[in-house]
């Protein structure tokens, strides 16, 4: 369910890719009509299908957790990169897990330029269409290509910088790439090591998560104790080594 509704969120976004309307959010964070066109497409597709299931979705008002463990809610972020999709930038994503007593169950992050899914299941690992996913091998900092997300305002003594002070002289190269569900999928399937992000939502990374988990892969909170998805900040790497130095060279 999780990639059918990817792939009706991510139709509506390529439909409008050339003749999207836009407006601000808050100071340089936007909303369009493709983001909310594609979650209403999205909603649409599991609520056929699990009409008591729980929608939380970036366009909306409700964005906290439910009220029990046992109800299944489907986390979606419609559109991840809007600032890319806005400026053609060929970097975003839909967005879609499905969530029970804070675990993510069921995820899909799915790439419509390329129609690539990139899925899995609690237990049945990670995948990029038919092709297995596995982090990579990388034990050291030293070794890492890094990715990380800054929020829309970035105030000159803001840590996310000082974040990427400390970090850029201790691996290969850092990326800002504008989408933390296509950074969390690519970290998952081996082409970048770590992650981190002090400021981001549920729906960015509740998909993302889990793809790096059933990949082999480490998650955390930003200091390294225990992630939580209401909160959703985090730090993401291939491995507990990798993990262990990103975790120690972030500022408190």
């Amino acid at each position: 369910m999780a990639k059918q509704a990817g792939r009706a969120g991510g139709q509506r976004l390529m439909e409008l890719r050339d003749s999207f309307e836009v407006s601000e959010k808050g100071s340089f964070d936007f909303v369009t009509n493709a983001d909310i066109a594609s979650q209403k497409a999205v909603f649409e597709c599991i609520s056929d299908s699990y009409p008591y299931h729980l929608l939380m979705g970036e366009e909306g008002d409700t964005h906290g957790p439910p009220a029990d463990d046992e109800s299944i809610v489907w986390v979606v972020d419609p559109l991840d990169g809007t600032t890319n999709y806005l400026h053609q930038f060929p970097f975003f994503a839909v967005s879609i897990a499905a969530v029970q007593a804070s675990r993510p169950r069921a995820a899909c992050v799915y790439d419509p330029l390329h129609d690539d899914f990139y899925w899995a299941a609690e237990g049945a690992g990670a995948w990029r269409n038919e092709e297995r996913l596995q982090v990579s091998g990388a034990e050291r900092l030293s070794d890492s290509l890094l990715s990380m997300s800054l929020p829309p305002q970035v105030a000159s003594d803001s840590p996310d910088l000082l974040d990427f002070l400390n970090l850029v002289r201790e691996c290969q190269a850092i990326r800002r790439t504008g989408s933390a569900a296509m950074n969390l999928a690519l970290l998952a399937a081996g082409k970048i090591d770590g992650y981190w992000a002090r400021q981001i939502k549920p729906w960015d990374v509740a998909a993302g998560v889990l793809l790096i988990q059933e990949a082999g892969g480490v998650v955390s909170n930003p200091v390294g104790d225990p992630f939580d998805l209401w909160q959703a900040n985090l730090t993401a790497a291939c491995s507990a080594g990798v993990h262990h130095e990103l975790v120690s060279h972030l500022s408190r």
